[in-house]
C-alpha cells in the first residue's frame, strides 16, 4: 500500500500447519523488516510498515521464530483472534476512507 513503487505498508500473510513453512515465512518477514530500514538510522521510522497475518499450528511450534516475527514487524503480528484490530493498530488507519 499504496502501490508497488512507493510502499507504505507491506502485509505478509500465511496459514501453515508445519513449522518448516512457518520458518520460511518468518525469514521472508525478517528480510522485509531489513529492507524497511535500509538507509535509515535505528532511531528513524522504517520506510514502510511490515505486518504479518498468520494462522495455523506451524507458527505455534517454534517460540524463537515467533520472537523473530514480532521483532521484525515491530509487534505488528495479527492472528485470527485479533485480525479485527488490523486497521486500528497499524498505519492502515491512515488510508481509511471517511
Amino acid at each position: 500500500m499504496p502501490d508497488e513503487f512507493n510502499p507504505q505498508i507491506v502485509i505478509e500473510a500465511k496459514l501453515t500447519e508445519d513449522d518448516g513453512t512457518a520458518r520460511d515465512k518468518v525469514t521472508r518477514v525478517q528480510h522485509l523488516g531489513t529492507l524497511s530500514m535500509r538507509g535509515r538510522q535505528p532511531h528513524e521510522p522504517p520506510r514502510f510498515e511490515v505486518i504479518a497475518c498468520i494462522a495455523g499450528r506451524g507458527f505455534k511450534v517454534r517460540r524463537e521464530d515467533m520472537k523473530k516475527l514480532l521483532l521484525s514487524t515491530r509487534g505488528k503480528v495479527f492472528t485470527l483472534e485479533n485480525l479485527d484490530r488490523l486497521i486500528d493498530c497499524s498505519r492502515l488507519a491512515e488510508f481509511r476512507t471517511r
